[in-house]
């Protein structure tokens, strides 16, 4: 076998459709196409889900209901579910990563325990979220539920405060000098020199 005797395999490619090249073809006229109709048109495109006019089946079905787009959706995993990867792994501590590497979670999952089985093995759990009910089972069993970044909140609330208290214009205090207040007085010499004058006009 040399390069100037290759060539496929028998049926393995298939020569294009020629369109258009007269009536003796069988292809010519309409170019297969059909008469008039949109896709019959150059530039023809078809809508995803349409259905040639009649009223599409997405628009047939009834709606009921909303999909919140700022919604947290956990992966759920319950109390039974721990019990048993600490029996199989004979461990104390189970983290996100354990449930990772276990095909419990995906790397970018939130995880939150549910109260559903019974506990019996005292564990230290890390999750981003616990039940009351779960939370309750774990710590009665001497164990320990830690919720991932559980003080973020907090520390967001006390930074937005101390922005707040920054932000506060701040009244410097002047010092307003009083002007004294000088008192008319006439001595006694004027006083009689003014009752002297008015005796004389009298």
């Amino acid at each position: 076998m040399n390069l100037h005797n290759l060539k496929p395999a028998e049926r393995a490619t298939k020569s294009s459709k020629r369109i258009g090249r007269g009536q003796g073809s069988g292809k010519g006229g309409t170019s297969t196409k059909g008469h008039k109709g949109a896709q019959s048109r150059s530039g023809y495109s078809r809508k995803l889900g349409f259905e040639g006019g009649q009223m599409p089946i997405y628009r047939l079905l009834p709606k009921r209901g909303f999909k919140n787009i700022n919604r947290v959706e956990y992966s759920a995993i319950n109390l039974d579910t721990l019990q048993k990867l600490s029996e199989k792994l004979s461990v104390t501590e189970i983290s996100i990563d354990t449930l990772m590497a276990n095909g419990l979670a995906k790397r970018k999952d939130l995880v939150k325990i549910l109260g559903k089985g019974e506990l019996t093995a005292k564990l230290k759990v890390s999750a981003h979220a616990f039940s009351a009910s779960a939370k309750e089972a774990i710590e009665k069993v001497g164990g320990k539920a830690i919720v991932i970044g559980g003080n973020v909140e907090e520390e967001v609330t006390v930074v937005k405060e101390v922005k707040k208290t920054k932000s506060e214009p701040v009244v410097a205090e002047v010092a307003v000098e009083e002007t004294p207040v000088v008192e008319e007085t006439t001595s006694v010499a004027e006083e009689t020199a003014m009752t002297e004058e008015t005796t004389s006009v009298e």
